[in-house]
């Protein structure tokens, strides 16, 4: 089974409108694997280039020197990362792909120690056994750790990107914003609520805004706003990504 691509506009409760894409993957013949870049890379330059046709923005990232925001390993080795804040890496959202390839998502404290496979810190958590869980405070520290990022990424809508998963197929998902009458985003809620309604029993948030990027046989989905109207969508350096390979 091949993956299945949607494309939708999306109406919100104040009458805005969004563009959503998303890409559907069986889980039975796709494998999810953690990638970090040495050097930051713009990813849909980067598939083209590797032949690497199906992937999503991954993790956070801090600049000076660039280095993913919170933990990350690749084939069970740790990664060098900026920690989180505490006391919250513990409670901070993960995607775990075991070395079988089968998939969780978990806060870090309910992972092994010294896990085997692939992991990455995103968050926060969007759905949980199929319910909305973004509102529920702020366990993650997103708001209270906001110093870790440019500004509180739980406000407001903006471009977004997250993973949902079911039994039988994992949904990578990309929003477009920052489009002043064009496209708004999507705010934490309205995105798990969206993963909801695609059939996704747990989702998690990746990075977003500028850094949103979704690729799908090999080209940009997604149109990237770093700013607020810019002149033209261009997609940004990331440090991490997702790449959905075919079993």
């Amino acid at each position: 089974m091949s993956p299945r691509y949607e494309l939708s506009r999306i109406r919100l409760a104040d009458g805005s409108e969004t563009t959503v894409y998303v890409v559907v993957h069986p889980r039975r013949t796709t494998r999810v694997r953690v990638t970090c870049f040495e050097e930051p890379r713009r990813l849909d330059h980067w598939c083209a280039a590797n032949s690497r046709p199906e992937a999503i923005v991954a993790g956070f990232f801090v600049r000076d020197p660039w280095r993913p925001l919170g933990e990350v390993r690749v084939g069970g080795e740790v990664i060098t990362h900026e920690p989180i804040a505490a006391p919250f890496g513990p409670t901070r959202s993960c995607l775990h792909v075991e070395p079988d390839g089968a998939v969780a998502l978990a806060p870090r404290g309910e992972i092994a120690d010294a896990p085997a496979g692939d992991l990455v810190q995103a968050g926060p958590r969007l759905v949980a056994d199929e319910r909305v869980v973004v509102d529920d405070g702020d366990p993650e520290g997103f708001s209270a750790a906001a110093g870790q990022f440019d500004s509180d990424i739980t406000a407001e809508r903006h471009p977004r990107c997250a993973l949902g998963v079911n039994e039988e197929e994992l949904f990578a998902v990309c929003c477009d914003g920052r489009r002043t009458g064009v496209d708004a985003g999507l705010d934490l809620a309205e995105l798990a609520r969206l993963l909801l309604s695609l059939g996704a029993t747990d989702a998690i948030n990746l990075d977003g805004g500028g850094s949103a990027t979704l690729v799908h046989r090999g080209h940009l989905l997604n149109r990237p706003y770093s700013s607020v109207d810019q002149p033209g969508p261009e997609s940004r350096p990331v440090v991490t990504a997702l790449l959905f390979d075919s079993r």
